[in-house]
């Protein structure tokens, strides 16, 4: 090979070594990045997951067993005990898999919009959690009424009936089981009063979501007393609740910075960054 031939293919070479460093260099930092490729591709969160709805098997038949027991503290009243049983579900990140929206925004550099969030679900392309259909078979085989209790809109009902029919997820025959955001005036992002809906006819035995809100209606308030309140319902965790883990959004991240979504990113993060606590460091 001739001298010329040499230095025309290192030039080459170079130029797509410098290529290939561009091409990296382009990712821009992301805070949802790890977050969100756990959630998608590792096995550690589908052993999670998996091992959640496994042991919310055994609950439903405890639960079944047990007719003293129920998942709604606060809005199961009365003689609730002869009451057939039901469970509650959130629908997003807890039997719903939305990362292909998370990684839209982050490859758009988009961040979170009603509009794109109801074109996402008018697609129709959110995925089941791990075990998630397998467990609301198993609560409806055993004449568990299933209903899912849930913050997308009204306006996006049909679309998430279709996505979860086709994934397996049961329909509730002739008792309407999808409680959405907004369907009636009262019904806003708190759900005590779609749990209270339920309750009133139904004995509830689980309830499963990934967000304290699942929950517990005071889940906008500061870290610690969100702290705080989780505390004072230890009992119910791991027993009449259980949460699916999902690091990439929720209350949990907006209760760093106060719930005030007008706040600047960059304020965003650095009010996340003073609240972690570090180690001092070697003497």
């Amino acid at each position: 090979m001739k001298p010329r031939t040499f230095l025309v293919l290192g030039a080459a070479l170079a130029a797509l070594s410098s290529f290939g460093s561009a091409q990296a260099q382009e990712v821009a930092p992301n805070d949802m990045l790890l977050a969100t490729l756990w959630t998608q591709k590792s096995v550690e969160y589908r052993a999670n997951a998996l091992t959640v709805f496994a042991l919310a098997k055994i609950r439903v038949d405890e639960a079944l067993a047990d007719k003293s027991w129920t998942a709604a503290p606060v809005e199961q009243k009365g003689d609730y005990q002869n009451l057939p049983p039901a469970v509650v579900l959130d629908v997003d990140e807890t039997l719903l898999d939305n990362s292909l929206y998370q990684v839209w925004m982050m490859k758009n550099n988009q961040t979170f919009s009603t509009k794109t969030w109801d074109q996402f679900c008018a697609a129709q392309v959110s995925m089941a959690i791990p075990g998630a259909v397998e467990f609301a078979e198993y609560a409806d085989s055993k004449g568990v009424k299933v209903f899912y209790i849930t913050n997308r809109g009204a306006e996006t009902e049909k679309d998430t009936r279709e996505n979860m029919q086709k994934l397996g997820f049961p329909m509730g025959g002739n008792v309407d089981t999808f409680l959405m955001q907004n369907e009636k005036p009262e019904w806003g992002s708190a759900k005590g009063t779609r749990r209270s809906v339920v309750a009133k006819d139904y004995r509830i035995l689980l309830n499963i979501g990934d967000n304290f809100g699942d929950f517990d209606d005071r889940y906008r308030t500061s870290v610690a007393e969100r702290a705080k309140l989780f505390d004072s319902d230890l009992a119910y965790w791991g027993k009449q609740w259980l949460m699916i883990a999902n690091p990439t959004y929720g209350s949990w991240d907006t209760a760093t910075y106060g719930h005030d979504f007008k706040k600047p990113a960059v304020e965003q993060r650095k009010a996340k960054w003073d609240l972690l606590e570090s180690w001092v460091g070697p003497k």
